[in-house]
């Protein structure tokens, strides 16, 4: 197959194997860090490309689309795909393919993993003992928040937010409410889970965990509005998509006491941090890892690879997210 096409940057080889196994040649990016619209203009003007497997961090858009004509694919190299203008790649018959399916387990594993290590206190412990505060015992030292039987909010019920649910109901005992915009046949199946509006779930959980994609619609889902109708007690968990939360808005909740805490790993306005952020006590932060594990890597550059396969064989990706 006489096709060649650009990769951002590294993939597992998992599926460059695959690409190279069809006779596809490929070039790619030696940028350390998420490469500029302009670095990757630059770089797909060079030659006539057939497809390119691009990050959620690359912008691609009507200027993209321009600098490489010959382009019949951009496979993503993620399950989200907000960094592509779909509505422009479709007036252009270009496809767009993801993920997914690929980091289901790993982000429920890593959402879990936050709610625990803002109930307990993990990392507030760990920083005071690296600092050498620890004089002994004292049952007054980082008291924290039992998980068991509390209430979890998820917002959002495709894989991700059913997994966490499963983690969280049989092995902590957790009541599960959830919001979709539709009914989910496998939570329902949890007894005792019920769906409940967004607003519900705000009002009612002791955890919320984020679980949506990047929309219109869901753009600062949780703002200042929302953020004052959770307990004082809860926690809010994120990692869907950075803009879903209004990063000023929950600063200063924290900084009020409306809320307790707050876990991230995705952000607003990544890699930048909202001022004032990184001040918080009750707030953990991880950079943007919930779906790092190598299964997971390894799956999304497999399917990325097959995803250019098929376009180039029969015109078709099997993850095409464009519906005509």
């Amino acid at each position: 197959m006489d096709k060649k096409i650009y990769i951002t940057r590294k993939i597992p080889e998992v599926g460059l194997k695959l690409l190279r196994d069809k006779g596809i040649s490929y070039d790619i990016g030696k940028f350390k860090i998420p490469p500029t619209k302009k670095q990757i203009i630059k770089e797909l003007k060079k030659k006539d490309y057939d497809g390119v497997i691009s990050f959620l961090t690359d912008i691609i858009d009507k200027d993209v689309f321009d600098s490489c004509p010959t382009i019949k694919i951009f496979a993503n190299f993620s399950v989200g795909f907000n960094n592509i203008d779909i509505d422009e790649a479709k007036k252009r018959n270009i496809l767009i393919s993801n993920t997914p399916g690929t980091s289901a387990t790993a982000v429920a594993e890593h959402t879990v993993a936050l709610m625990l290590a803002l109930t307990t206190r993990l990392v507030e412990g760990d920083e005071f003992m690296r600092k050498g505060k620890y004089k002994g015992w004292d049952p007054d030292l980082f008291v924290g928040t039992d998980m068991k039987g509390k209430t979890i909010g998820l917002i959002g019920a495709g894989q991700i937010g059913t997994q966490v649910a499963k983690i969280l109901h049989y092995g902590f005992g957790s009541k599960i409410i959830y919001s979709d915009i539709s009914q989910s046949v496998e939570l329902d199946n949890i007894d005792g889970t019920i769906r409940k509006t967004t607003e519900e779930i705000l009002k009612e959980a002791d955890i919320v965990s984020l679980h949506v994609p990047l929309l219109p619609t869901t753009h600062h889902l949780i703002n200042k509005e929302s953020l004052s109708t959770m307990k004082k007690s809860a926690f809010l968990i994120n990692t869907s998509r950075g803009a879903v939360v209004d990063e000023k808005a929950l600063v200063c909740a924290l900084k009020d006491n409306t809320i307790k805490g707050a876990a991230l790993d995705v952000f607003e306005f990544e890699p930048k941090l909202t001022k004032g952020l990184i001040k918080l006590p009750d707030v953990i932060i991880t950079p943007h890892i919930a779906s790092a594990r190598h299964s997971a890597r390894n799956m999304m550059a497999e399917i990325a690879a097959i995803n250019i396969i098929s376009t180039f064989e029969s015109g078709k990706a099997p993850n095409n997210i464009i519906i005509n």
